[in-house]
């Protein structure tokens, strides 16, 4: 028999097929969309494996967690500059290959996940391709447009990357994409077959009846406004200060607070930032901070904030913190990005210029309208629990899968 074959399923029951999940850039279960992506294969009978970087307070090299294998590797601290990023992304290459090799001796997976950034995990997919492992590609960000916002510039590197997106969509049996805008990418760019991309959106699937609301993050002011996220350089944080400084030293808003949540790059810049600016009574940067921290305060916050600028790479991407707003109900106030308004659509204010004073601006307005804040997120909330529902992307997950498995959907899995 062939090495990595299967002993024939029994009827009624589900084979244990072997996936590997690599991700690069977060560690799970802190990575949510992974984590829910990983838990929902395993409870469809799958036994996943995953590997990860060892960081943001997950150190274990090694661990069983919720009946999922993990292995975390070693890598240089998170980056900043192109420098910084070849090293981060050589770190992280060799650290999976090694622990790649590791899983497929202990549990002979039949299919690899890649979850980019970056698109240089085919090379730790091709060796077992060769063996038949079939290949999904899992396109968190699009990788060019992400570069060209965080370096401004396009130049040879660009080029290299574009080279390394077309040889993980070559690689890759089926892709996943998380919005219609990446899955455009994926036909044309990528030069993917339809029947071969499915759209698995992010979604998250706690609930605002989990937690109860605590006034003490709000310091004792009337309004919560909070933000999270990664602080990056194309996160947009810089927006949020400035859109705080215009607010409360110009607008004269002393009673509200901005709880600021997250780490990144430029988590100490920022902070700096906030400083200078006068803002730290008002603006609180608790770093990373725990799931129950961030549930409590998603359920206290009035409004939620996101400061990712307009740009090509922005405008491809469907943001966490957009659909956490949601879930838990809050009216936000956001840049006019493509796939931002496809998410919220009118849960949302728009703000069509990339500046704090315009954001601030929107702020206001909504600070002083209760019945369009509450009209955001009750229509926010709805559309989680209906067309933005993780079950619709388990149902895509699956579909996904199960052709490239030989599995097919128990009944009423998917449609």
């Amino acid at each position: 028999m062939d090495p990595i074959s299967l002993e024939k399923e029994s009827e009624g029951s589900v084979s244990r097929t072997g996936v590997l999940i690599l991700v690069e850039n977060l560690p799970v279960p802190l990575d949510r969309r992974v984590w829910q992506e990983a838990c929902a294969l395993r409870d469809a009978g799958y036994q996943v494996t995953v590997i990860c970087p060892r960081m943001r307070g997950y150190w274990l090299s090694e661990e069983e967690c919720e009946g999922i294998q993990i292995y975390r590797h070693w890598i240089t601290e998170e980056a900043g500059g192109v420098t910084g990023f070849l090293g981060e992304y050589a770190s992280a290459l060799w650290g999976e290959l090694l622990l790649a090799w590791k899983a497929w001796w202990r549990h002979r997976f039949r299919i690899i996940h890649l979850c980019n950034p970056p698109d240089l995990l085919f090379l730790a997919a091709l060796p077992f391709r060769l063996l038949g492992v079939r290949v999904i590609y899992d396109v968190h960000d699009v990788w060019p447009e992400m570069y060209e916002a965080k370096f401004g510039r396009r130049g040879l590197f660009y080029w290299v990357i574009r080279t390394a997106e077309r040889l993980t969509y070559a690689t890759a049996d089926r892709v996943l994409a998380t919005n219609e805008s990446v899955r455009q990418v994926a036909l044309t760019r990528g030069r993917k077959r339809p029947t071969d991309v499915l759209v698995v959106r992010t979604a998250p699937k706690i609930t605002d009846s989990e937690v109860e609301v605590d006034p003490r993050l709000k310091g004792g002011r009337r309004f919560l406004i909070g933000y999270i996220g990664v602080m990056g350089s194309s996160d947009g944080v810089d927006y949020i200060l400035d859109a705080a400084a215009d607010l409360i030293h110009k607008r004269g808003w002393h009673c509200v607070q901005f709880l600021l949540m997250g780490t990144g790059p430029e988590y100490d810049r920022l902070l700096e930032k906030r400083d200078s600016l006068e803002l730290q009574p008002w603006v609180a940067m608790p770093g990373r901070v725990s799931n129950d921290y961030l549930f409590t305060a998603l359920k206290t916050m009035d409004l939620g904030v996101s400061g990712d600028p307009k740009n090509a790479y922005n405008d491809h991407c469907t943001m966490n913190k957009v659909l956490e707003y949601m879930a838990f109900g809050k009216p936000q106030v956001m840049f006019d990005l493509q796939e931002g308004r496809a998410s919220a659509d009118e849960a949302a204010a728009y703000v069509p210029e990339s500046s704090g004073k315009a954001m601030a601006a929107a702020i206001e307005r909504l600070l002083t309208d209760p019945q369009a804040r509450e009209r955001m997120g009750r229509l926010g909330q709805e559309r989680i629990r209906s067309t933005l529902k993780w079950q619709r992307s388990v149902d895509q997950l699956l579909k996904a899968y199960s052709g490239l498995s030989g599995k097919g959907a128990k009944s009423g899995q998917f449609k």
